[in-house]
């Protein structure tokens, strides 16, 4: 007998990561920040198995990889990242009667805008498909 194991996501997330990195009051849907204890390309593999389409990875600057949304401070981010860039994966899936996208990033802020984690922060939209 072959016994299969399905080693999925494992995820934290943290509202204070939301807070910073995603819009106060979306009209419509839901954000969360969630950390995955993982490379990006192991959390972009694991979402791919789970039905997201997903881009290839990206180096981006982190002004770009962070967008305009949210209560960050800009000039403290570039700070963090001393020149660096961030891995970004981009992605969305329909499950059911919602859709849902995805911004992976590596490495990403700690809560306090200390230092940089090497694991995946992954900011996840959802939305009803009918209102």
């Amino acid at each position: 007998m072959i016994i299969k194991f399905v080693v999925s996501l494992l995820l934290a997330c943290d509202p204070a990561l939301a807070h910073l990195f995603t819009p106060l009051h979306p009209q419509f849907g839901q954000y969360a920040a969630c950390v995955a204890s993982a490379a990006i390309s192991n959390a972009s593999d694991d979402l791919r198995r789970e039905g997201f389409h997903l881009s290839g990875i990206e180096e981006l600057e982190p002004l770009d990889a962070f967008g305009t949304t949210g209560t960050y401070d800009r000039s403290a981010l570039v700070r963090l990242y001393g020149g660096r860039r961030a891995k970004v994966v981009r992605g969305w899936r329909q499950n059911g009667d919602a859709f849902e996208s995805v911004t992976l990033i590596s490495p990403h802020p700690d809560a306090q805008m200390q230092r940089l984690a090497e694991d995946t922060l992954i900011v996840r939209f959802t939305c009803p498909l009918r209102f």
